[in-house]
């Protein structure tokens, strides 16, 4: 096990450099949702939104964002024959997409830091109270790991692919819809005006199910789909 881990460390730590020196997912993904929030700014009526509806802009725009992550983060690996390279390797072929799912969690966490004070700053009227900032914060950092494994066990089947950039939408939409309504019950009630924030302990719940069960199956798969 702690072989395993030192393998995850050592691929995150690789893709954090690829990205370092040839930045590709997160100013693709940061400036995509920056662009939806202006678009939004001025395409409403009143330029501002709350509660379900700032739930779904906030939601929909991550989820396109992460569409575009899903499809760079693995084009290294096929375009350089990276994923050739690594099957001659004795590492497990779940550390490769461990690594990989926790490169596209932390590129997530990333863009929220920037993404979630714009959206607040060009689209809340009032901001964001005070009492929901921990709360959001919380969500989003589920929200981003469910989304986190589903893209990566989308990405490595898709991986080879020779149409990848339709493939991955195509997978990984139907996957992440449920993602999606469960986060806008979570989120909705932290982004209402005027009122306490607090979300049903319910929805917290299918939330984590979520991550859980997705966490399972990229755990058990991985190997076949890899070495496949």
């Amino acid at each position: 096990m702690t072989g395993w881990l030192r393998d995850v460390r050592t691929l995150l730590a690789l893709e954090w450099r690829r990205e370092r020196r040839t930045p590709q997912v997160l100013p693709a993904m940061t400036l995509f949702s920056i662009g939806v929030f202006v678009a939004f700014r001025f395409g409403l009526q009143d330029g501002s939104v709350e509660g379900p509806m700032a739930a779904g802009i906030l939601l929909v725009t991550t989820l396109l964002a992460a569409l575009l992550g899903i499809g760079r983060l693995w084009a290294a690996e096929d375009d350089e024959g990276g994923l050739d390279g690594f099957r001659l390797t004795p590492v497990a072929a779940s550390a490769l997409v461990a690594a990989k799912a926790l490169a596209l969690w932390s590129f997530l966490v990333a863009l929220h830091v920037i993404a979630v004070p714009t959206f607040a700053f060009l689209l809340l009227p009032d901001g964001l109270a005070a009492g929901s900032i921990l709360p959001l914060i919380g969500g989003l950092l589920l929200i981003d790991l469910g989304i986190a494994c589903a893209g990566a066990l989308v990405g490595a089947i898709a991986a080879a692919a020779r149409s990848r950039e339709l493939l991955v939408p195509l997978m990984a939409v139907p996957l992440l819809i449920p993602l999606v309504a469960i986060a806008s019950e979570v989120l909705a009630p932290l982004l209402l005006e005027g009122s306490s924030p607090v979300t049903e302990s319910r929805w917290w719940l299918a939330l984590a199910l979520y991550d859980g069960v997705f966490l399972l199956v990229c755990w058990s798969v991985s190997d076949g789909i890899v070495e496949d």
